[in-house]
């Protein structure tokens, strides 16, 4: 698991991907999927990349929320599409609009970080393997 979550960090840097959005989509994921360790985990990545405040308590109600690009709201819908595959089968209006903010590698390299991470979510969520600890 872990040389598939770097391999997928690798590529999403390697085609520009931002920092940033790359923890907002972890976030979604691990979100839709229950994960309190992950949404831990990437809460504090993304304010100590320097995510405000805000726009990472508005991920949860992003379809709602003013805060994002439309970049940011294209890979979100994605996001959730994938993570939700069984119900939603990635319909192609989603894609499409994710199509058009993003390119074919960066597109795959996306596709990777949500195959990581739900991967992830998954074995957390059943294993109840990592349980977040509160900063004092």
């Amino acid at each position: 698991m872990t040389a598939l979550d770097d391999a997928a960090i690798a590529e999403a840097d390697r085609v520009g991907i931002e920092p940033l959005l790359r923890e907002l989509v972890r976030l979604r994921a691990s979100q839709l999927n229950g994960c309190s360790y992950c949404v831990d985990q990437h809460s504090r990545d993304a304010l100590a990349a320097g995510e405000h405040d805000q726009r990472l308590f508005a991920v949860a109600v992003w379809r709602e929320s003013n805060f994002f690009t439309p970049r940011e709201r294209a890979a979100f819908a994605l996001t959730d599409a994938v993570t939700r595959l069984s119900e939603t089968h990635v319909p192609d209006e989603v894609w499409h609009e994710a199509s058009a903010h993003f390119t074919d590698d960066e597109l795959a390299a996306l596709l990777a970080l949500l195959v990581s991470i739900n991967a992830w979510n998954e074995l957390a969520v059943s294993t109840r393997g990592w349980r977040p600890k509160l900063q004092a």
